[in-house]
């Protein structure tokens, strides 16, 4: 993906807002002699207080925003997943949904009108949101679509003490800071954050230990050499931020949806600039340090390290698959056919809803599922089509 994407102007307020935030940058890789790792510095543009992607109000979601989620454009992605967390919830007599980073909240106004049609309400409906314009948007979302419901629903801004029930995430493993890193001369080099004359901009550093083991380890499980300059990514903090997930889960089923690959494919030799992917205004490149603040930045998942950092929290790794045999499995094609109440341009709607969702060229194969349970055997039905764990 090229960095040479014509990006839309700014307005004056948005200006004002990026200035600020690489202003605030800037200033802590001065602090720290001239070079931050790109972790540090990913954290910074969306998550810093106030003025992060995340954390500031611009409208990220939808037609007007940056991107568009499954939720979005294709309410029976909702549907579906609600159907695995009723199974869920079913076997274990009762129990919470638990959103993490909600978006728009219309994947929550989905879910709860598909439960309760399913006749399978949690007792709540508790979003992970630590964005205060997220909330607002998603409680008007969930207020119109299910005002009766909104009740049930509860925000949180830090994991719940206890919790049984079904947690979910969709597009959000792909958001966490992650660092870079390049093999050139035989040798790991961390690729960091320098700033030249305001200016951000790549620049080496001998890696971290940790950085370097990680790396090694998986050239070793890769199995084959990389070219010389070859770049990629890898998420460091993955290990303890499912453990604290894993911490609070008493009982039940995390379930993420994201776009990712076992190890062995995503860091193949094949695919040697990596996987960083920013989007503004449904543009999308490779430039994390333009627009900082105002654009999301984010790096495709290795699924296998989720399910190592799983099993390290004492979670069971009880399915993965496709986006595509996920939704199959809990009745894609049943959605598809109650078609009798509906007009025309609903049908076509909903087709075109399941083309986006299933197709390999869309999002059917580049999007996985994973489940990962505590003390919960229920078989469940979004892996039942094809289980590909062995891939993992």
């Amino acid at each position: 993906m090229s960095s040479a994407v014509e990006l839309p102007e700014l307005d004056a307020e948005e200006a004002a807002h990026g200035a600020e935030l690489a202003a605030r940058i800037q200033a802590e890789i001065e602090s720290a002699g001239g070079w931050i790792g790109f972790a540090r510095y990913m954290t910074m543009a969306l998550y810093e207080p106030g003025l992060g992607y995340y954390s500031a109000g611009a409208r990220k979601f939808g037609a007007a925003g940056d991107f568009i989620t499954a939720p979005e454009v294709a309410p029976v992605f909702s549907r579906c997943l609600a159907a695995q967390c009723a199974e869920v919830l079913a076997a274990l007599g009762g129990g919470d949904v638990l959103e993490f980073g909600a978006g728009s909240g219309a994947m929550a106004a989905a879910m709860l009108s598909e439960l309760e049609v399913l006749s399978r309400l949690p007792g709540r409906y508790r979003i992970l949101e630590v964005s205060a314009d997220l909330r607002q948007r998603q409680r008007a979302t969930i207020e119109a679509a299910v005002p009766h419901l909104l009740e049930r629903v509860e925000w949180l801004d830090r994991w719940p003490a206890r919790f049984t029930g079904v947690a979910v995430a969709n597009e959000v493993l792909d958001a966490m800071p992650v660092e870079r890193y390049s093999w050139r001369d035989g040798r790991i080099e961390a690729l960091g954050v320098g700033c030249l004359d305001g200016i951000f901009q790549w620049a080496a550093a001998p890696a971290s230990a940790e950085l370097r083991e990680r790396v090694e380890r998986i050239r070793g499980e890769v199995g084959t050499d990389w070219p010389d300059g070859y770049v990629s990514e890898v998420n460091l903090g993955l290990e303890a931020w499912l453990a604290a997930a894993a911490a609070t889960l008493e009982r039940g089923v995390m379930l993420f949806v994201d776009y990712g690959l076992p190890r062995r494919e995503l860091y193949s030799p094949e695919r040697s600039t990596g996987t960083l992917l920013c989007h503004l205004r449904h543009r999308f490149h490779d430039d994390p340090f333009v627009r900082v603040g105002l654009q999301d930045i984010t790096a495709w998942v290795d699924f296998t390290a989720v399910a190592e950092a799983a099993e390290i929290a004492g979670l069971d790794v009880a399915g993965y698959t496709t986006q595509a045999h996920f939704l199959i499995g809990n009745g894609l094609s049943r959605h598809l056919a109650d078609v009798s109440n509906v007009d025309l341009v609903q049908r076509l709607n909903l087709s075109r809803q399941a083309m986006l969702l299933t197709l390999p060229g869309e999002m059917g194969e580049r999007f996985k599922a994973i489940a990962l349970a505590k003390d919960c055997e229920v078989p469940l039905s979004g892996f039942a089509v094809r289980d590909l764990r062995h891939t993992l």
